[in-house]
């Protein structure tokens, strides 16, 4: 029988953080995991899952002895970011405006885990049970978890960090509140014929926006957000085809480009009703997922590994209180979030012409709104 302070379900970069730094302070952790992350090898394509990583995430991961690793294979700092719909109407943001060196990094999801798995194994209170899955949770004094290996654990605390589709909310009973966008995202991966830029932009279309993500060298990663069967359709299309698709429908700035790769999402919202319950708590997607509009979703996965070791840090032992903490900071601004990212895409989704002309409007005296236009960038980026 294995006895754990935390079982970690999930060995993503949420659930890996979230490890580390329960066993930085001392507790004994284990961590499943269906699959362990492809090496890297620096010729290796691009993938197509992209985060944009705040400075606050850098922190974290630099705390956790992971960044150093990260940085050392792929990254791409971004210090400049546009958005707009009308090309005359647009909100601009710069690092050099709040005196840093960078906005953030554009980098592969792969390359942080690898990161943070790096950091994993100095820790010899961290047990990694990988390739395996939960199976199921018996609740009790001390919760009792059998593995599809046949492997059993026990633990005090389980942590769900296992997506938005978590086994471990399913388990413990928690209901979330959901609902479908009816769009989905497609994640374009290319080669840019301009020269790399340290700009990042989105224009938005009344079917949905288009995204640039600035990557190594001359490539980027291209997000185009459209209805169901329209994603389908250019899924379906040749590189080429999908090439011309791109030149006819994204703004000039980008230039020619010659696709990579490709892949495609539906986008949900969803909300845990509890972070806690059953001695389970939810961490990242697990507790929320967002509309990806503004790239925040692992940032706030972050900051909710970074509020639950800051609950958690003094404590000899792991308490209903401490948790109870975590979720009352971390809650309101998720949602908050949230709400902000469903703001942004039903006003902007929506034709109607007086509608059309207050947001562009807005868009433009955003531009001008100095200090206050500060003052939501740094909230964005957690500062």
């Amino acid at each position: 029988m294995n006895d754990f302070d935390i079982v970690v379900i999930g060995g993503g970069m949420v659930g890996a953080a979230t490890a580390i730094g329960f066993a930085k302070q001392g507790r004994k952790v284990a961590v499943v995991e269906g699959a362990k992350p492809q090496t890297f090898e620096p010729s290796q394509a691009m993938d197509v899952r992209i985060s944009a990583i705040s400075q606050t995430s850098v922190d974290l991961l630099d705390s956790l002895g992971a960044w150093e690793s990260i940085e050392a294979m792929r990254v791409c700092p971004y210090r400049r970011l546009e958005t707009w719909e009308h090309p005359e109407c647009r909100t601009r943001f710069s690092a050099q405006s709040l005196g840093l060196e960078q906005l953030g990094y554009m980098v592969e999801n792969r390359v942080i885990q690898l990161g943070l798995w790096s950091s994993m194994e100095a820790y010899s209170n961290i047990t990694l049970f990988c390739p395996d899955k939960l199976s199921n949770i018996q609740f009790g004094d001390r919760q009792s978890i059998e593995l599809d290996s046949g492997s059993q654990l026990v633990c005090d605390w389980v942590i769900g960090a296992d997506g938005a589709n978590s086994q471990v909310r399913a388990s413990a009973n928690i209901g979330v509140t959901a609902w479908d966008y009816r769009q989905h995202c497609m994640l374009i991966n290319v080669e840019t014929e301009k020269l790399q830029q340290d700009i990042t932009w989105q224009q938005f279309f009344p079917s949905g926006p288009r995204s640039f993500l600035p990557l190594n060298g001359n490539q980027a990663s291209l997000v185009w957000y459209d209805s169901p069967s329209r994603i389908k359709q250019l899924g379906m299309m040749t590189n080429e085809q999908l090439r011309l698709e791109i030149l006819n429908h994204f703004p000039q700035e980008l230039g020619d480009i010659k696709v990579l790769q490709k892949g495609s999402f539906p986008l949900t919202r969803r909300h845990a009703q509890t972070y806690i319950k059953n001695h389970c708590v939810l961490v990242g997607d697990s507790a929320h997922t967002i509309n990806p509009l503004a790239g925040q979703g692992v940032n706030l996965g972050f900051k909710d590994v970074a509020t639950l070791l800051d609950c958690t840090n003094t404590l000899e032992e792991l308490t209903t209180g401490a948790f109870r903490s975590y979720e009352r900071k971390r809650r309101p601004d998720n949602l908050l979030m949230q709400t902000g990212m469903d703001f942004f895409y039903k006003t902007f989704s929506n034709e109607i012409p007086p509608l059309k002309f207050a947001r562009n409007a807005a868009l433009k005296l955003a531009e001008q709104a100095g200090p206050a236009k500060e003052q939501v960038l740094r909230y964005a980026l957690g500062l």
